[in-house]
């Protein structure tokens, strides 16, 4: 892992943007998301991430968390792409009961993602869902977003099939 992402926990302005944002979960309707203010420490996701696993071998420098949502899941940045920034790379979500999904392929398209108004369970998990475009974070992700607007489903999509072994990567992590 390159050493300048294994160890950089500044937030990237784009996701300080949208930790300024109080979702709206409108009864399972809107985006549940909490974002948080800064990433978790290492020591805290490198706990979780061995407890979530039930692999205590594991160390939690390759994910940068930063949100959760209501459950208990959380959204990380994913730190696979070597000499990339930390806005570089791709975003995923693992689930309180085990799920795990990619988002986005880089946090500039995860702004769109949830400017088309799902959050990270929501884009990862929920593709019955329909979108429910949100004026105030497109207007966000056109102040912090480095790519072109496009529809969540297509952001996704396109991240699901860059990252197709994602879930058996993860699934190979547990014990």
């Amino acid at each position: 892992m390159n050493e300048t992402i294994s160890h950089d926990r500044r937030f990237p302005p784009a996701l300080a943007a949208v930790a300024q944002v109080e979702f709206d979960y409108d009864d399972g309707e809107g985006v549940d998301f909490e974002p948080y203010r800064a990433f978790d420490s290492a020591e805290e996701t490198t706990d979780w991430l061995c407890l979530w696993t039930g692999n205590r071998e594991l160390g939690g420098d390759a994910y940068r968390i930063f949100g959760q949502d209501g459950a208990g899941g959380l959204a990380a940045l994913w730190c696979v792409r070597p000499g990339q920034p930390l806005d570089a790379q791709p975003v995923v979500f693992m689930g309180s009961e085990g799920e795990v999904g990619i988002v986005a392929g880089n946090l500039s398209d995860f702004v769109w993602v949830l400017a088309d108004g799902f959050g990270p369970r929501e884009a990862a998990l929920d593709w019955e869902r329909e979108p429910r475009p949100d004026a105030a974070l497109a207007d966000l992700a056109q102040r912090h977003a480095t790519t072109a607007r496009r529809p969540a489903r297509e952001i996704v999509t396109e991240a699901q099939a860059e990252f197709a072994t994602y879930s058996d990567d993860v699934d190979a992590l547990c014990r």
